[in-house]
Order: structure tokens, then sequence, then C-alpha cells
């Protein structure tokens, strides 16, 4: 597995100027919020130049692939057939290699992955994710893959925030916040919406509202705005439609809408799964797949290139009212499909345009058929378009309050709130009430990550068999005649048997409940009836690797209390078993650390005012988040006792990269290293814990709140 690069093997010229940034930053005295504010600043800064720097390189791939910079549907159009083929093909040619090369998390489209590391990882961010996805985002777009820019905006400005954060040694804490930071400026940029940036950022990423996140994120979004004004001009994304509530009465097929979007929503996220399982079980190299997924998109681009890139045109036609009910329709089921193959086969980019897409075409073929019918009382097709577009979205986030404000910033017309807000809340009770997961958290809830708890969904899914492997098992040879069983049961304490042949290789189980009902038969079975006829197939083995939740599936459905465990699935040679009793008792054992280190913790940090435990003789017993500057030292280089006096009695670790497990409690030894995100019990004076406190606080800047 790759390993993160850490900032001390950064190059020379690079850790010069870091060190020159934490000495100026040192000279100026300021809180640690006004340090805060001055980095949002600047991430916001960096993430606008980022959002337009994307967008240029999206041209850029337009003109290579499709010949003109100035790529509009109508040109497309015009296009021989062979181009609008081959191009997506040619684009998955250049992506597969820089996903599976140079960095796995550009595959996609990103939020997930920024998303695991604010909370898994302390926000810490592989500095090379950025140069990946914006390359292999802007090859995709510019290819004609059926994604959008929002997504891979989100993953560059996070990076961007986490490396600024890592290069200044913020702790983890912090470094979350900056990520979030880099996030809303992303979003800002791209949707001229400085607003609907913050709110995504602390919506979506965060999950948090706090106050003391509020400001940086909220400064880092209006400097993202202001760059992308600079150089962009203030326009919206979208040709939008004069809005007006013309009767109350027309609130009723605004519910319709939101009903339908729903149901959109929860298909989009369905079908992009499925379709993502179709391509990672297809018996073909991993970097020819995006290559087919690009033939596929090229096919439909044939006939239909509406489908291809952010499909910002055609929202703008079903805005502006100027497709038919029926086409507004197959677009949304050509959408779908389009979507979830460049995803599913490999591309990168982003999953909120198309939703954007899908809510505009189905709010268009709503809007076309209600104001046929009623067309005094209702608006114009394009209002419902606009509205669709942030009920579809908001229901595929999870996310109301982001989707409703980004709508309204658009229009920046006030009079669309009311259906807007009827739209997407219908919409998102819903999506919630049927699927607890959005379309981004669902793609951790599938590698068993839940980021409601932060930590694993499951505390089986991260032990293995090889932890509770017993090599005491009872072999039988296939050709074990009855009375060799009926012996077995006299002297084994073994429930199950298992079946095998000369050479070892795994056959089935005999259980001992199996033999049982031949006790009175023996005399006249005992030469006829063999090992192999009692034995049940072995559909059920597993290898040291597997994961003991899958055995313990395996123990719900079939009624054994051990089963096999072989040294692989090819030669299925039997080298143990696993009984059901380990399997709860190391179960018992790792919810039992889990829960005393959670109560440790929750009793200290309920300490109202230093978050602390005071012992006899002046001795403080204390949880701290590790400072910045800790992260990448082992604990025999920060010497914690020589230089505080302190004793390190556990450590919480936020996040193995190795093994990838969260909340892992382990203790403490000389060479473990630390990352962001972890916390230490430590035990000493109070003045030593008090030092320690203030360093964590200030960090490498050494200013005090």
């Amino acid at each position: 597995m790759m390993k993160m690069r850490r900032i001390s093997d950064l190059p020379r010229y690079a850790r010069v100027w870091q060190r020159y940034l934490l000495r100026e930053l040192r000279h100026l005295q300021m809180t640690e919020h006004t340090f805060m504010v001055v980095v949002a600043v600047f991430i916001g800064l960096l993430g606008g130049v980022g959002a337009i720097f994307f967008r240029f390189a999206i041209r850029f791939f337009q003109g290579v692939f499709f010949g003109n910079w100035q790529y509009s549907l109508d040109y497309v159009l015009q296009l021989p057939w062979y181009v609008k083929l081959f191009a997506p093909a040619a684009g998955g040619l250049i992506v597969g290699p820089i996903v599976f090369y140079f960095a796995r998390e550009a595959r996609g489209h990103g939020v997930p992955e920024v998303m695991e590391s604010v909370v898994l990882r302390g926000g810490a961010i592989r500095p090379r994710v950025m140069i990946a996805k914006v390359t292999a985002s802007a090859v995709s777009i510019g290819s004609g893959g059926s994604v959008g820019r929002e997504g891979p905006i989100v993953q560059i400005g996070s990076a961007i925030g986490s490396t600024v954060g890592q290069i200044l040694k913020v702790a983890g804490s912090q470094l979350r916040t900056l990520v979030a930071c880099g996030t809303a400026a992303g979003i800002a940029a791209t949707f001229n919406a400085p607003i609907a940036g913050a709110l995504f950022a602390m919506e979506v990423i965060l999950s948090d509202f706090g106050i003391s996140q509020f400001s940086p994120i909220v400064v880092s979004s209006v400097a993202a705005t202001v760059v992308s004004r600079r150089f962009l001009g203030d326009f919206s994304a979208f040709i939008i439609p004069h809005y007006e509530l013309i009767s109350v009465y027309e609130m009723i097929p605004y519910v319709i809408l939101g009903v339908l979007a729903a149901f959109v929503a929860l298909t989009f996220i369905n079908i992009l799964y499925k379709v993502e399982d179709v391509f990672e079980k297809l018996p073909i190299p991993a970097l020819i797949k995006p290559i087919l997924g690009g033939l596929i998109i090229g096919a439909i681009g044939i006939y239909f290139p509406h489908i291809f890139g952010v499909g910002y045109d055609t929202i703008t036609l079903a805005l502006t009212g100027q497709l038919t009910w029926y086409f507004l329709l197959f677009l949304v089921l050509l959408k779908l499909i389009a979507t979830s193959v460049t995803i599913g086969s490999g591309g990168s980019g982003g999953i909120f345009a198309p939703s954007l897409f899908l809510g505009a075409n189905l709010g268009g073929f709503i809007g076309t058929l209600v104001h046929s019918l009623f067309p005094t009382i209702t608006a114009t097709p394009g209002a419902y378009a606009l509205v669709g577009m942030g009920a579809v979205a908001s229901g595929a986030m999870h996310a109301p309050i982001t989707a409703i404000i980004i709508i309204f910033e658009l229009t920046d017309d006030y009079r669309i709130i009311l259906p807007l807000m009827i739209s997407c809340i219908i919409s998102v009770l819903i999506t919630t009430r049927l699927k607890e997961d959005s379309i981004y958290t669902l793609k951790l809830s599938r590698r068993g990550i839940n980021l409601r708890e932060g930590k694993e969904v499951n505390v089986l899914h991260s032990l293995q068999v090889s932890e509770v492997l017993s090599k005491e098992v009872e072999c039988v040879p296939e050709d074990a005649p009855l009375s060799n069983l009926m012996d077995l049961i006299v002297k084994s304490p073994h429930p199950n048997f298992f079946v095998v042949d000369r050479d070892n290789h795994f056959l089935g189980i005999i259980s001992i409940h199996d033999i049982r009902t031949l006790i009175y038969d023996t005399d006249v079975l005992h030469s006829l009836v063999i090992a192999r006829d009692l034995m049940s197939p072995g559909y059920y083995y597993f290898t040291p690797e597997d994961t003991l939740d899958l055995v313990m599936k395996a123990f719900g459905e079939l009624n054994v209390d051990e089963l096999p465990v072989v040294n692989n699935i090819n030669e299925k040679k039997l080298i143990g078993t696993v009984s059901k009793n380990d399997v709860i008792a190391i179960y018992n054992r790792e919810v039992l650390k889990r829960d005393m280190a959670t109560s440790i913790s929750s009793y200290i940090n309920s300490m109202e005012k230093f978050k602390r435990i005071e012992l006899m003789d002046g001795q403080v017993l204390s949880e701290i988040e590790v400072p910045g500057d800790f992260v990448n030292l082992t604990l025999q280089e920060l010497d914690l006792r020589k230089r505080y006096g302190i004793e390190v009695v556990l450590i919480k670790q936020n996040y193995d990269p190795d093994k990838k497990e969260a909340q892992k409690v382990i203790p403490p030894h000389p060479g473990y290293r630390f990352h962001f995100g972890d916390s230490i019990l430590v035990m000493g004076p109070r003045g030593s814990i008090e030092n320690l406190l203030k360093r964590k606080k200030r960090s490498s800047k050494k200013r005090k709140e």
C-alpha cells in the first residue's frame, strides 16, 4: 500500500519555505482564532485560483479531444460520429494509469474520500491527490465523461487546505477545519455562491455547525468568491428563468415534484453503486475498465451528446423550456446510465452536477405537463426545472440546507424559496426514510466505515480469522467407514468433523448430529456408509486473511459450532478451524476495550474546566490531542518524560493508515509514530500537564489563547 508522504520528506526548498512561514507567523502576536482566519483567507485565495485553473484545464482537454476550446452542445452535435465515440475512450486510456499508479483517491467523485480523511485521519490528505485529481477529472470531463466538476474541486480544495495545515503543523482539530475551508472555497468559486460553499463544508464534510469553525470557513468561502468574480465575472452558473408563484394551488405539483425527485435520487444512488459492482467483477485488467466505460459513453453520445461532460448546456435548455416533455424524461434515464458507467468504470468526476441535470430534466418534465394542463395557475416549466435541481440534489446528498441555499444564490430571487423548501424537504424526508446513507456516505458504509460514529460499524470487520485460528482439527478421510466415525464420536471433544481427500483438500463437514441418527443401524451400515456419504458439501470455508464479520454471518446461517480454514481459495488445503465461541470471545474483548477507552475519554472530557482528573499529590490525568508538531515523530524522539515530566498512559489512535482501523486504543511504545487526530492519555504534575496543554492549544505557533 502506498504510504503517505511526510512533510519532512519534502524537497529542501519546500522545507525552507515551511520554516520561513512558521517563523513569520510566530512573530505575529495573534490569538488562535485570528490565526485560523488568516490561514483561511490564504486557503480561500488558493482555492479560488485552483477552481479557475481546473476550469481552464477542462477547456484545454475539451480542445484536445473535440478540437475546440469553446465547447458547446451545438458544436458537438455537428462532430463526426467517430470523434464522439472514441473521445471518451481516449480519456479513459489516460485516466486509468493516473488513478491506479499515482493516487487511488482520485477515482470516483472524491467527496467520500474527503469525509473519510476528516473523520478518520484528522484531515490529513496526501498533496499528490490534488495533482492527480486535477488531471484525471479534467481529462474525464474534457473527453466527454458524464460527471461534474464540483466533486473534484471539493477534493482539490480540501487537499490545498490539508497541505497548508500540515506545512504549518496545526493540530488535528484545526487541520479538519482547514480542510473544510478548502472545500468551501472550491464550491464557492465554482458556483459563485459563497454561502452555499460554507454550508456545504459544514453540512456535508464536517456535519457540524460549530461556531469555532464557522468564521474561518465563511472567510475562506468569501475569499475564493472574490478571486472567482475577479477572473470569471459575477455571473450565475446557469441562465435562470424568471420565477413567479402564480397561485397557491401551484404548491400541489411542487409537492409531487418533491416525491418524484426523491425516487429519482434513490434510483441514482442504487444504479451508481450497482454499476460500480458490475465493473468490479469484470474479469479484465483494471486499466482497461475506464476505456470500456468510455466506449459505452461514446456510443450513447453519438446520438445524444447531451450527456457529455457537466451537461450545463442541457440544463440551460431545460430551464428555458426548449425541450419536449418526452425528451426531458428520456434524458433522465440516459444521464443515470451515463454517470453510473463513467464513475463505475473508474472515471474521475463529481456527482453533484449530474444530480442537478437529473433534477432540471425531471422538473422540466413535470412543469411542461402541469403548465400545458393548467396554464393560468402555474409557472413556466423552467421554474419547476429549477426547483427540481434542488430537490434531487438534496435527496441524493441528504443535505437540504446546502441545496436550498445554492439554488437561492443562483436565482438571487427570494420568491423561489417557498416551493424550493417544500420540494427539497419532502425529497430528503423520503430518501432518508428509505435509505440511511447518502450518495456520499454509502461508499464508506460499503467499506464498513460509519462516519456518524467515527469508527468501524462492525468491530469484527477489522479482525481477521488468523487471530482466532485453531490448529486442532478433526480430519476425516473421505473413504473412512462409519465404524471409524462412531469411534471419533466417543473419543473426540469436537462436535464437527472435516472431510478431506488424500492431499488434505477440504471437501465437506460432518456434524455429530448427522451420525447420531445412524447409531441403531451401525451393525448393518458400518461397511456400507463412508464419510463422503454423510458429509455436507463444503460451501463455507475461510482463509486466514478473511474478516471475522463474514465468519459470524456464516455461523448465523449454519447450525455448526466450527468452520474450516484453508490455506487459500484455490488449493483449499485444510489448515485449521475457527469456532463460534472464539469469535464471540474476541468480539466481547474488543467491545470491552473500546468501551473502556470511550468511558475513560468521556469521563475525562466531562471535567468542565480542564477536562482532566485530579489525582493525589498534585498529579493529573488528562487526555490531550497531540499538537501538530508531534505528528510523524515517535514517542522516543519526543521524550515527553524528560521534556515535560509526564508519563503517557495510553494512545488513542484515530486512524491506522496500514490497517485502515479507526479509534484504536494501543499501549505506548517508543517506536509509535503519531498521526493527525491521535490523542494521548497522560499523567504527571499539574504544571507539566498545563504546559503541554498550552503547547497543544498554541501548537507550533506558540500563541496563547
